[in-house]
Order: structure tokens, then C-alpha cells, then sequence
């Protein structure tokens, strides 16, 4: 480090805040990206088992693994700015840059001032992300799972041949006319295994319908094959409706979850909105608040890990142990995280338990911070030779 920097005086002090933000920085991106990674390739396999095996292309899977990382990103936040505060205020005690900054008049609170900054910085971030990008995305999903359903119900309309869409079910089409018609299907369902049914008819249509792709029969005849007796039943129809979304694999569409939905409306929910997730007005309130406590937490987290750290000294042997308490003060604090959303849901007075995690970390920081502030005499005795050292370097040397 240079010797005019060991002064933190004028634009030094400026200087030591951009480097040390710059560090926060770069391994938040570093343990982010890993992280980002980890969690999407546990999602993007089965997402890919699952399109792949509906005869859908590479690009499909990628245009849906884009899709979840909004989502992913916004787990990972909290765990990616408190390891790079644990990292940066590692390194920078055992490097005794820390140190050098004490013995220079830098108390716990000034240096918690870059980390500060940080925490804003990925709380911006995790606004854009649950107000925004998580929604669009989550919305554009379902729509996209919605497309590919009725193409996978379209392959299956294959005529003059025996399709299984899935096990124990057959169909087969002699003809599909011009205008979409079907004529003369046989359809067997074989999935329950005390009755088979067997279902014949003339024409059908496909038709769609907000809860999914329903087959029209007519002018046909079912048979129920009962299993344990081998009773056979017969009924003719002159029309039949079968709901052939159960033949897809996944969600087809349909209402909306609190995921899918803006932030402005789960603030202020319309009626219809009540109606189309099944929630409370409470619970809707609830989770659009939580969206903004998520995004406080984050800075939580990022102090958290510099404040857990810096309160124990310096140490030649790491702060490995601080390291483990830092962790278990931040498990404490989203277990009570999640424990006060799941009682703010209960009732709309209950609206500001979402934000007791980050008001109880910024309290817990805060007293952190402040027993930081009054050294031991060890440390004391340290930061003095370490500032008597600096001033018998010569201007311009180095450490």
C-alpha cells in the first residue's frame, strides 16, 4: 500500500473508500455468478428433461432457462453480499490494511461507510429485480409454458396413426380435415386401475379454453371396462367433452401466482386478483411489502458480514471463528425473516412484522459496530507501533 495512502488524509480517504467498494464489488460479482450458476443448473436440468422430452429444441430450453434466472439472482443476492463483506474484510485484516486504517483515525463506523454503499448499491438491485424483472419474467414463463403445451397437444393430433402421449393413454385420428376437424378418433385411457375407458366417435374438435386445450367428441360411444368384475358398460353420446391437458406434462397456463404480479397491484389488490390467486388481501399486501424488506435485508447481510468481523480485532491467524458467528447471526436473522412474513400475512394490521428482520439486523449492527469502536489495549498497543512504523517511512516508500 502506498505510503501517502497510510495518511488517509485529502483525497486519500476517498481514495481507501473506492478501493475497499471496488473489492465488495468484484467478489459480489465472483460469488454471484457461482452461485447463479449452482442454483440454474439444478432448476435448468429437470427444466431441460422436461422439454427435451417434449420433442422441443435447445433454443427453447435456453429462451426458459433465461426466464428463471430473475428469480434465481434474487435468492442469491443476500448470500452473495455477505460473503463478499466476510471476504474483503478478511483479506484486508490479514493483510493489516484494516489495522493501518485504525491507527490512522479510522473508527468501526467510518470504515463500515464503503460497505454501506455496497449494501445500497445491491438493494437498488434487488429493487429492480422484485418490482420488475421477476415478474415480467415469471409472467412471460407461464405464457411461453402455456404456447408449448398446445404445440405438444397439436403433435399428438397425428392422423392414421397410434400416439401415447403418456403411459396408459392411446389415441388415434383416421383423418383431420382442412378446418382442424377430427374424424373418427378412438381414444383409451388406461391410467386407473380399477376402470378402463374406452371412448369412439365420429368427429371431434379441439377446443381452447382458459383452463386448458378441452377434446370435443360427437355422435360417439364410451365403454367403462370395470377391473375386478370385467363388467363392461356402454353409454352413447351425441357430444363428449375430455380435458386432454392431462396428457401434458406441466402447467399449462391459467391464473396468475404472486410472482407473476406487479408489485403496484399486490399493494392494492382488486377484487379480481383475490379471486385469481386465492389469497387474502393481507397475504397479497404482505408479499408486495416484503419485496422492498428483501432488498433492505440485503444491506443487513453485507454489514452483517463487516461488522461480525471487524468488532474481533486483528488476528495473524484469520477470523475463521468470527466467520461461523456471522453466519449463524445471519441464519437467526432470515429465520426470523421468514417467521414475520408468514404472521404479517395474517392480517393487515400485521403489515410492518416484514420488516422487523432488517430494523432488529440494523440494531444488532449497530451495537456491533459500536463495541468495535473501543478497542482492547492489545489492539491499541497495535495500532501505536503500526502508526509509529508509518512515520518513519520516507515519503513515497512503501509497506
Amino acid at each position: 500500500m502506498n505510503h501517502n495512502m497510510l495518511g488517509f488524509t485529502g483525497g486519500n480517504v476517498a481514495r481507501f473508500d473506492r478501493y475497499m467498494l471496488s473489492q465488495l464489488i468484484l467478489l459480489f460479482g465472483f460469488y454471484g455468478l457461482v452461485l447463479v450458476l449452482l442454483f440454474w443448473v439444478n432448476r435448468a436440468v429437470k427444466l431441460f428433461d422436461q422439454l427435451i422430452a417434449n420433442g422441443q429444441t435447445a433454443m427453447v430450453f435456453l429462451e426458459f432457462s433465461a426466464m428463471i434466472v430473475p428469480g434465481v439472482i434474487v435468492f442469491i443476492i443476500p448470500i452473495a453480499s455477505f460473503a463478499a463483506a466476510v471476504s474483503v474484510t478478511n483479506r484486508l485484516n490479514s493483510e493489516s490494511e484494516l489495522v493501518v486504517a485504525q491507527a490512522a483515525g479510522f473508527g468501526a463506523f467510518r470504515l463500515a461507510r464503503p460497505v454501506l454503499v455496497f449494501g445500497v448499491f445491491t438493494a437498488l438491485f434487488m429493487l429492480v429485480l422484485t418490482h420488475v424483472l421477476v415478474p415480467m419474467s415469471q409472467l412471460r414463463f407461464a405464457e411461453r409454458q402455456a404456447e408449448v403445451a398446445e404445440n405438444i397437444t397439436a403433435r399428438f393430433l397425428t392422423e392414421g396413426s397410434f400416439v401415447h402421449p403418456v403411459e396408459g393413454v392411446t389415441l388415434y385420428i383416421r383423418e383431420i380435415s382442412a378446418a382442424g376437424e377430427l374424424k373418427d378418433i378412438f381414444l383409451s385411457d388406461e391410467r386407473d386401475p380399477a376402470q378402463k375407458y374406452t371412448y369412439t366417435a365420429k368427429k371431434a374438435l379441439i377446443l381452447r379454453t382458459d383452463a386448458g386445450p378441452r377434446l370435443i367428441m360427437f355422435d360417439g360411444l364410451a365403454q367403462v371396462l370395470n377391473s375386478n368384475s370385467q363388467r363392461l358398460s356402454t353409454t352413447g353420446f351425441k357430444n363428449f367433452t375430455y380435458d386432454i391437458s392431462a396428457l401434458l406434462t406441466g402447467p399449462i397456463g391459467g391464473d396468475r401466482t404472486v410472482t407473476q404480479i406487479y408489485t403496484s397491484e399486490l399493494l392494492n389488490p382488486p377484487a379480481a386478483t383475490l379471486t385469481e390467486t386465492g389469497e387474502t388481501r393481507a397475504a397479497l399486501r404482505a408479499e408486495g411489502h416484503f419485496r422492498n424488506a428483501q432488498a433492505l435485508y440485503s444491506i443487513v447481510t453485507a454489514i452483517t458480514g463487516f461488522s461480525m468481523l471487524i468488532v474481533a480485532g486483528f488476528s495473524r491467524f484469520g477470523l475463521w471463528r468470527q466467520v461461523v458467528m456471522a453466519l449463524g447471526a445471519v441464519a437467526l436473522l432470515q429465520t426470523l425473516d421468514n417467521t414475520m412474513l408468514d404472521l404479517a400475512r395474517r392480517a393487515d394490521g400485521s403489515l410492518w412484522l416484514v420488516y422487523v428482520a432488517t430494523v432488529v439486523g440494523a440494531l444488532f449492527n449497530i451495537v456491533v459496530l459500536n463495541m468495535a469502536s473501543r478497542p482492547s489495549p492489545s489492539d491499541m498497543r497495535l495500532r501505536r507501533r503500526t502508526l509509529r512504523e508509518m512515520t518513519r517511512l520516507p515519503a513515497g516508500g512503501t509497506v
